[in-house]
């Protein structure tokens, strides 16, 4: 049986076994782990060694000639594979989406330096730590240092004998691909979530259509138009390899099968003699080390992971992903993504995606690459003999060609995307579908006359502990429209961050809460507590200077982030505190809350607020569209993302602003303060606060979720 028959009978297994298992097939996550960590083992060193072995084989006027011509044809390759990475964006559709708050927004990565990324200073720790780039330019170094070495065919013989050697554990890691690839395929099938499957198959279509368009006809026509060879020389003597390339995903393996077949095209063409008769098997080898269209291509997937994220890298970006993306690649793709995805601010759990897809554009990819290195041996070995053409006619017939057909292309699949994708946005549903994550269920809500007799608050006596040990009830202030903190859901019951915690709190004192309704015009909070309407307010309140003249604070227990809710069209105008401060006429509404526009004056002193009493307002301004920006912390401003999904969060730079939240208590009750210090010290030491903040802000286990669809389960009924 062939190792091709092997590798499909394990991706077909694999899957079968993961729709039947389903969650159950997760088990083999450590196999298909392990099996991608051995793949990941061979990179670097056999990049090390190849790239100085090949280099160092050569002579100065060969290495010279050889890296301009066959350099030049490599980077309008790149160019070519860039161009239609950066094309696919246009194919996926315009979704109205949003997402919780994410720390991703306000985490600040360090500026990107490409002296310490490409130049290095240790190559054994750049090695240690794969940092692919360093590892590259410092092989390539060496390896053109040692072409003037006198006796440089000693070491060249520990290299070869060393690229053997790992070409042969290679190889037996290879050997391995069936079972890997039931592994992977198996957890795939089994845990990915199917509601994430229709947006994922975006991709997939995608990626797997553009590169069978470069594959079968950008790149095998371009050789067409610059050289003498036919469209179908150049993909008919290589059939069987780029079959085979594609079948086991693997371009390494076929490296041979394509010098051969490059090989015999040259001398059928009469374009080789003597010395120039070799030129494939040294273009071959050495451009196997860098990256391949099948790779750059992949460039595409942080488009999409940005796009699916609702962390769209913009335009402007373009240049900067290239660049590192172009260097980056010269490793293993899997080291790669996860430092793009990284670098620009894309949720790094999307590289499970990334993992996914892989099962099927590997195989696509591997195809694309077997095609680029037949047209990088077939334009280099031309262009040194001189056997290039540009005539200006079959160039322009080339590029007309391309042009309609890849226009086509993006636009059939733009358009059959829409179609499959239509459909609203279910933010409102997930926000107020949300339930408490460690109470029974929601509370009710009261007002204060149902608390208090003849219209008229009573101050308690002694010690507020005692009275409400006495009375047996924790009565809790709240605003009823303080998303994600307290909010009422569709079901008609008060939820929320701080809902959770002052039920915990009454748990805690051995008493019943009730909640109660605080009015939020005028200075509600210190005359509620003043008097025996609430005993403490828990209601996402931000600690402010003012504030704290008036009425005692616990301790913070969560600290928000100063951001702009803005329309997604303006996103660009609000990343920095400079672009803001050149903003004139926008309508930016704010909270009436000093510090709040004190904060914002501060750093964009010409910018016109126009203050909101309440947040009814901002919400409505929101629904209508009326305002282009809203002053809000971003964890409350992710929240009404999801509401209205035509604004977006940013943070603008550089420096964060942090607003603490505590829950104040009347100026008098020095002992609940002390209280609430240490109750809340334990509950973030017991992860209680962590899991609720995971829960009510960053949105995990917004939806309940139910258990994998597995014949094992919905069908057989084996388990519950």
């Amino acid at each position: 049986m062939s190792s091709s028959t092997k590798i499909l009978i394990g991706l077909l297994s694999g899957v079968f076994v993961g729709i039947f298992f389903g969650e159950h097939a997760a088990m083999l996550e450590i196999v298909a782990d392990g099996f991608i960590k051995l793949l990941q083992m061979m990179v670097l060193p056999y990049i090390t060694i190849s790239i100085i072995a090949s280099l160092g084989s050569l002579a100065y006027d060969q290495v010279k000639t050889l890296g301009v011509r066959a350099g030049a044809v490599v980077i309008g390759l790149w160019c070519f594979a860039l161009f239609f990475a950066f094309l696919m964006p246009l194919a996926f559709p315009k979704t109205e989406t949003a997402s919780f708050f994410s720390t991703t927004l306000v985490e600040r990565q360090p500026p990107f330096n490409f002296i310490d990324l490409f130049i290095p200073s240790n190559p054994f720790y750049s090695l240690a730590n794969n940092i692919v780039p360093a590892v590259v330019l410092f092989s390539v170094f060496i390896g053109v240092a040692l072409v003037g070495v006198e006796r440089k065919q000693a070491l060249l013989s520990v290299f070869t004998v060393a690229r053997e050697a790992l070409s042969r554990a290679t190889k037996f890691v290879v050997g391995l691909t069936p079972y890997g690839i039931f592994a992977i395929a198996a957890n795939t099938a089994g845990t990915l979530n199917l509601d994430q499957v229709a947006r994922l198959q975006l991709y997939l279509i995608a990626y797997v259509v553009i590169a069978l368009l470069i594959a079968l006809w950008v790149l095998p026509g371009l050789v067409s138009a610059l050289t003498p060879f036919r469209y179908g020389e150049v993909l008919g003597p290589t059939r069987d390899a780029l079959i085979t390339a594609f079948m086991a995903a693997d371009l390494f393996i076929v490296l041979p099968i394509l010098i051969q077949s490059c090989k015999d095209l040259l001398e059928r063409h009469r374009l080789v003699d003597e010395t120039t008769s070799t030129l494939p098997d040294v273009i071959v080898p050495i451009s196997f080390n860098f990256p391949h269209t099948g790779k750059l291509l992949s460039i595409s997937f942080i488009l999409f992971a940005g796009w699916f994220a609702d962390a769209a890298v913009p335009s402007s970006e373009y240049p900067r992903l290239a660049l590192a993306g172009l260097l980056t690649f010269f490793g293993s793709l899997s080291v790669a993504v996860p430092f793009l995805l990284d670098l620009f601010r894309i949720p790094a759990d999307t590289f499970q995606l990334f993992l996914a897809t892989s099962v099927i554009n590997s195989r696509f990819g591997s195809l694309l690459a077997a095609v680029h290195t037949v047209a990088v041996a077939l334009l280099g070995s031309a262009a040194l003999v001189g056997a290039l053409r540009f005539s200006p006619v079959r160039l322009g017939r080339y590029l007309v060609v391309t042009a309609g057909i890849t226009a086509v292309t993006v636009g059939g699949l733009r358009v059959t995307f829409e179609t499959a994708l239509a459909g609203s946005f279910a933010g409102e549903e997930l926000v107020y579908g949300m339930r408490p994550l460690m109470t029974a269920g929601g509370a009710r809500l009261l007002k204060p006359s149902e608390l208090v007799e003849g219209g008229k608050a009573v101050a308690p006596a002694g010690a507020l502990l005692n009275t409400i040990t006495r009375r047996g009830t924790l009565r809790v202030g709240v605003f009823a429209d303080r998303l994600p903190f307290v909010f009422i859901n569709r079901e008609g019951h008060l939820v929320g961050f701080d809902v959770e915690m002052a039920q915990l709190l009454a748990r805690d004192l051995g008493v019943k809460v009730e909640f109660v309704e605080m009015e939020a015009a005028g200075p509600v909070v210190p005359r509620s507590l003043a008097t025996d309407t609430v005993d403490v307010a828990m209601t996402g309140f931000p600690v402010t200077a003012q504030r704290a003249s008036q009425i005692l604070h616990s301790e913070p227990y969560l600290d928000e982030t100063l951001a702009f809710v803005v329309k997604d069209r303006l996103r660009g105008n609000f990343s920095s505190w400079a672009n803001i401060r050149e903003l004139s006429g926008f309508s930016v509404l704010i909270p009436a809350l000093p510090y709040f526009s004190e904060v914002v004056r501060t750093r964009a002193p010409a910018l016109q607020l126009t203050l909101a009493a309440s947040m009814m307002q901002i919400e409505q301004a929101l629904k209508n569209g009326t305002s282009d920006a809203v002053v809000l912390p971003a964890e409350r401003g992710s929240v009404l993302s999801l509401l209205y999904p035509q604004y977006t969060v940013v943070v603008p730079e550089p420096g964060i602003v942090k607003i603490p939240l505590a829950y104040p208590v009347a100026r008098r009750d020095h002992e609940l303060v002390s209280f609430l210090n240490t109750w809340i010290e334990l509950k973030r030491r017991d992860g209680t606060i962590e899991a609720l903040y995971g829960h009510w802000v960053l949105g995990k286990q917004a939806v309940k979720r139910e258990p994998r669809w597995s014949i094992m389960r919905n069908v057989l009924h084996w388990v519950n």
